[in-house]
């Protein structure tokens, strides 16, 4: 059987196939030089330089988040320090443009394909600050593709996911003749602390999307018990921040009146912080997780710092979570004769799969890609907090379908741990996943879900 004569879903299944070991080499790759929030430069550059090889319409920097709408930025010096490390790990450098090396990370790639609707499909880049596992149980370490940026680690699988959205890229632009509408792939910096989308969102990149699909690598057993789980809902709105505290130093023992504490006021806010009364309509959570300042025992220090975050279970109990934090935190500095400053270091909402676009999804699955199993749950809750969510609610506040899946995979370790590992066939089952739905909605005459 030739290539015409195969159906569409079966080509997409043999490209993604052939492509196994090409995604597997750029997970390892990516997972070899992690890069935190803001800090994505070499990604960002490797993924512009595939997709404009590809033939996609790309945009980079400054095109991709808004001037004045990212939070949470390293300092000038730092951007500049990684920009020459990631030249120096192999950043192309016709890709990797000023604004990158001023922090302006992420990218898009864009495919038009004619008339018809607009799809959405996002996948994180950025990578948390764990040390990572050096012993040889842990597979990355024993086969060679450990971190080499001490201190950084994908211990999340955006790594993963990356490649996964490289991949998707090849099959759609390989399918591209069978496509009626527009495809966004949304290579987004800053997942992990909720700093990434509001940039992208505030940039209007979601305005336009009919439909928006993203995922995330799961650990294989509890309600994941299927390959896909189409939908997922419940993810806690969290509002983050740097709270530094100024007060007045002093001698403690020749002079403390004349001194204002501000580790002092630091403590308090700390104390009231975890007594903000909870709410009645939903769950909430607060976590102070740092606290510094100061510089000898007989000294009043005049600088302090806490880094905490509040979470709620709406989008409505999260801005009651964050009012009551923003009071306790100016008042316990009044209190103490200080003053206060709350950083924002990101935001997220709550999220809700539409269930109409999730089951859709999960009858395309059982179709298209039969050797897949679909989870018992087909819309699983999340606990966790996710910047997917401020995309996910432009779009259907719009009028559009969003949808939130999970990629189902064994693990080695929980995710956000030292040895956290993944089975890497779950990268081509994702770029099977993804491409059959992007086919699915943008067909000649597509069976989309209203």
């Amino acid at each position: 059987m030739n290539e015409n004569e195969m159906s569409v879903s079966r080509r997409i299944i043999q490209y993604a196939n052939e492509l196994d070991g090409v995604s597997r080499e750029r997970r390892r790759d990516f997972h070899r030089y992690p890069e935190m929030a803001w800090y994505e430069m070499r990604t960002s550059a490797i993924i512009a330089g595939i997709l404009t090889g590809l033939g996609y319409e790309v945009l980079t920097g400054r095109q991709v988040c808004l001037e004045g709408a990212r939070v949470g930025l390293p300092t000038e010096e730092q951007l500049r320090e990684h920009a020459q490390r990631a030249l120096e790990q192999g950043a192309p450098a016709e890709f990797l443009t000023e604004d990158m090396k001023e922090g302006y990370t992420g990218v898009i790639g864009i495919l038009r394909c004619g008339e018809g609707p607009v799809v959405g499909l996002r996948f994180d880049i950025d990578a948390l600050g764990l040390m990572e596992d050096e012993t040889l149980k842990h597979r990355p370490y024993a086969e060679g593709f450990y971190s080499r940026n001490s201190g950084w680690m994908h211990g999340c699988g955006h790594d993963g996911h990356a490649a996964i959205g490289l991949g998707t890229a090849e099959v759609l632009m390989k399918i591209r003749d069978e496509l009626h509408g527009t495809v966004k792939l949304i290579f987004q910096p800053g997942e992990e602390g909720a700093k990434g989308a509001r940039a992208i969102v505030a940039h209007g990149h979601l305005d336009d999307v009919d439909y928006f699909v993203g995922t995330h690598v799961a650990p294989s057993g509890g309600p994941d018990d299927g390959d896909v789980t189409p939908g997922t809902w419940g993810s806690l709105a969290s509002s983050r921040y740097d709270v530094y505290f100024h007060g007045q130093t002093a001698h403690a023992g020749g002079f403390p009146e004349k001194g204002r504490s501000a580790i002092v006021a630091a403590a308090n806010a700390v104390l009231n912080l975890t007594a903000i009364p909870r709410h009645s309509e939903g769950i909430t959570r607060v976590n102070v997780g740092t606290i510094r300042g100061g510089t000898g025992r007989n000294v009043i220090p005049d600088e302090a710092m806490i880094q905490m975050e509040v979470r709620g279970g709406t989008t409505d109990i999260i801005r009651y979570m964050d009012g009551e934090a923003r009071r306790v935190c100016q008042a316990a500095a009044q209190l103490n004769g200080c003053t206060c400053e709350m950083v924002s270091q990101g935001t997220s909402e709550s999220q809700e799969s539409d269930v109409d676009f999730l089951e859709w999804i999960a009858g395309i699955v059982e179709k298209d890609l039969p050797h897949l199993r679909i989870s018992s749950v087909r819309n699983a809750q999340n606990w966790g907090s996710e910047d997917i969510s401020l995309m996910m609610n432009r779009v259907q506040e719009n009028g559009g379908k969003a949808t939130y899946m999970r990629s189902v995979t064994a693990m080695a370790s929980a995710q956000h741990t030292t040895a956290f590992d993944f089975d890497e066939k779950v990268l081509t089952e994702g770029i099977e996943t993804f491409s059959v739905i992007v086919y699915e909605l943008l067909r000649e005459q597509p069976g989309r879900p209203i």
